[in-house]
């Protein structure tokens, strides 16, 4: 009798509080969920529209309030051939959106007071040179992830290369400067691959094991990984595809493990959701802090001019921190960056004040889908009147691509000259201490240049100088063969860096 009574005294406790919890605690919770949901209503149907007017293979997205998951999905086909469609689980490469990790690495090292952002590179890579000894000698970490160091671009050092991430830091001392040291904003990939170095110094790691054991662990993101072929081992990953006039074709990546630092991450919204709840909540992930507050918020915080152009009259001039770019939308504060690889391309974004953050991943590349979708998203949970921005995007090519149908004369070609020597005279083995070396070998009466994994078949454009028939990656571009003194063929000039003088391969002795 004694235990009956217990028992009905406990099961009435429970049940009261049950009650209590459903009709008091959560009704704001609820309150907000709900509205939550009825501002996301039709952006299924929205996000479909939009990839079909930009012909978009596949797509995922994920949408973070706070500490909560709100929204993750995928849309469209992983592998169009197969027949295998997009997941929330569906790895994408992030590309460029990978140097927010690598700042967050850097930033973790300075909570263990083992890292100075503004201390010389070389008190952790003792052997960095670069062609300017000044520059070398003063440069930071913090001018290496904020882009100005007055270095060029040189993409094609980066994401065409075969050498290792030790020689590449080695070959930087061979490139040419386009700007003045910290003088302005200057993208460049090879200085947060030797950010990256810097991690690797200090901690006696690659820059991929600190990563995994300091940033992806705790956040639980298992199925994230670094290279092109780890990813192409998981069940779930996507495809590469690119659009022509003729319509969208299956790709390939590059892999860019080498420069990884700067944009070899591969993950899914999934798990990009749980690096955003970490940004958005000080630092901190299911009650691990990975990052102080204050090191996140010296992350983020502008520190250099990247544009001094106001592209949409929504947004404000686009500012630089340390792997985020700092903008406004729509008169809110706002982080973001882009991504792009050959096949691919990603947008992380965040409203910190509203703790608000999207992730939008795609398999194609040349669209502003991922921009169309975050900014969608924003007017919506904002309760801002929707701004059409697929419309707005699809008039804006409209425009470019009006009274471009009719190739336009090339008014810079010489017609009727022949090549100063035979065909066969421009064949052989070219080098560049930078760039490495360049191949011209004959077939079928045609010149053929092959760099590290790219090639070309070369035709004649006037005197000594070729272009391809037809590529991708040297598109326009013309290769100048040069004379020594005694009239041999003994350079190629080529603008691999069009923000500097023609980079020269040296023809090699035999």
């Amino acid at each position: 009798m004694i235990i009956m009574q217990i028992i009905r005294f406990n099961f009435n406790k429970i049940f009261f509080f049950f009650i209590f919890c459903i009709l008091i605690l959560p009704n704001e919770l609820l309150s907000q969920n709900s509205e939550i949901t009825k501002r996301l209503t039709g952006l299924d149907e929205f996000i479909e529209t939009a990839m079909k007017d930009w012909d978009i293979p596949g797509l995922a997205v994920a949408i973070v309030k706070e500490d909560k998951i709100i929204y993750s999905k995928g849309f469209g086909y992983r592998d169009i051939k197969n027949n295998l469609k997009v997941t929330n689980r569906t790895l994408f490469p992030i590309a460029s959106c990978t140097k927010a990790f690598t700042a967050t690495a850097l930033g973790i090292l300075s909570d263990e007071g083992r890292f100075n952002w503004d201390h010389p590179v070389r008190e952790y890579i003792p052997f960095f040179k670069l062609k300017n000894d000044y520059i070398a000698a003063n440069i930071t970490t913090r001018d290496m992830v904020t882009h100005r160091t007055g270095l060029a671009r040189h993409s094609y050092m980066g994401w065409h290369t075969l050498f290792t991430r030790k020689e590449l830091l080695e070959k930087l001392q061979y490139l040419e400067f386009n700007r003045g040291f910290r003088e302005s904003y200057e993208y460049n990939n090879l200085m947060y691959m030797a950010a990256g170095c810097v991690v690797e110094g200090i901690t006696g790691k690659t820059w991929e094991e600190f990563l995994k054991a300091r940033i992806f662990e705790p956040l639980e993101m298992t199925e994230t990984n670094f290279s092109i072929d780890e990813m192409k081992k998981s069940a779930d990953f996507s495809h590469p595809y690119i659009k022509r006039d003729e319509g969208v074709f299956e790709h390939f990546y590059w892999d860019v493990e080498f420069i990884g630092p700067a944009a070899s991450i591969n993950s899914n919204v999934s798990e990009m959701a749980n690096w955003i709840i970490m940004n958005l909540n000080d630092g901190s992930f299911k009650g691990k802090q990975i990052i102080s507050k204050e090191k996140l918020e010296e992350i983020m915080t502008p520190q250099v001019v990247a544009s001094k152009i106001i592209s949409d009259e929504e947004m404000f001039y686009k500012l630089y921190a340390m792997g985020w770019g700092i903008n406004s939308y729509r008169g809110h504060l706002m982080a973001i960056h882009f991504g792009s690889l050959d096949g691919a391309k990603s947008l992380v974004s965040m409203l910190p004040k509203e703790k608000i953050g999207i992730v939008v991943l795609t398999n194609i590349s040349y669209s502003p889908i991922r921009e169309i979708i975050a900014y969608n998203i924003y007017d919506r949970l904002l309760g801002l009147e929707p701004i059409n921005w697929n419309k707005k995007n699809l008039d804006k090519i409209a425009i470019n691509n009006k009274g471009t149908e009719k190739p336009s004369l090339d008014t810079n070609r010489k017609i009727n000259t022949t090549p100063s020597h035979l065909i066969e005279n421009y064949t052989g083995n070219y080098e560049n201490d930078a760039y490495g070396k360049i191949t011209v070998s004959l077939g079928n009466n045609k010149l053929k240049i092959i760099y590290n994994d790219i090639s070309a078949l070369l035709q004649h454009y006037h005197y000594d100088v070729f272009q391809p028939e037809t590529s991708f990656y040297f598109e326009n571009m013309k290769f100048n063969f040069l004379m020594d003194k005694k009239g041999d063929i003994d350079r190629i000039a080529i603008p691999l860096e069009p923000s500097v003088k023609e980079i020269i391969f040296t023809r090699c002795k035999p």
